[in-house]
């Protein structure tokens, strides 16, 4: 997920390495920090696979800083990983979200609507955190309050992303 970030942050237009990353954090939230030992080395396999340009530039002290634009190919690579978004892309929320972050390159309605009614079919299969035997428990199902919360939250945070979902496809 950290490449398609990276290639759909600059499908908006050159940056900076630290500006690509702080751009990043903010996508990625807190919990999954981006440290430079990731995020140089997908910078530099972009690159090298033609997907990004990388222009030095002189920076405002005696550093050079390098300015990273997306190539033909890279956007042609943006636009296969949306258009192809499947398994976990769809099922953790967090690759999701980027994917979603930038399904809006994709130029083709039909395309973006093929994402997100994969997500929608995933999220209306049956689905708990915790189990009794082959069971999926649901809140009503224990007495342990945080579990229960857990199960509250997950089940809101469902209904009202189907419900959003619903309403794009309609």
């Amino acid at each position: 997920m950290l490449e398609l970030a990276i290639l759909g942050f600059l499908a908006e237009g050159p940056l900076h390495g630290y500006q690509l990353r702080h751009r990043i954090e903010h996508l990625s939230g807190h919990a999954r920090p981006v440290s430079d030992g990731s995020l140089y080395p997908a910078i530099n396999r972009l690159v090298n696979a033609g997907l990004l340009d990388r222009r030095t530039e002189p920076g405002a002290s005696a550093a050079q800083r390098h300015t990273l634009s997306l190539t033909d190919a890279g956007h042609c690579e943006l636009m296969r990983r949306l258009r192809d978004a499947n398994g976990l892309d769809i099922s953790d929320s967090t690759r999701y979200f980027t994917v979603l972050a930038f399904l809006s390159h994709l130029p083709d309605t039909a395309d973006q609507h093929a994402v997100l009614r994969r997500r929608l079919d995933f999220l209306e299969q049956p689905a708990s955190f915790f189990h009794d035997g082959d069971r999926l428990l649901g809140a009503d199902d224990t007495d342990d309050p945080y579990r229960r919360g857990m199960l509250t939250i997950a089940r809101a945070t469902s209904h009202a992303e189907r419900a959003w979902l619903r309403e794009t496809l309609a």
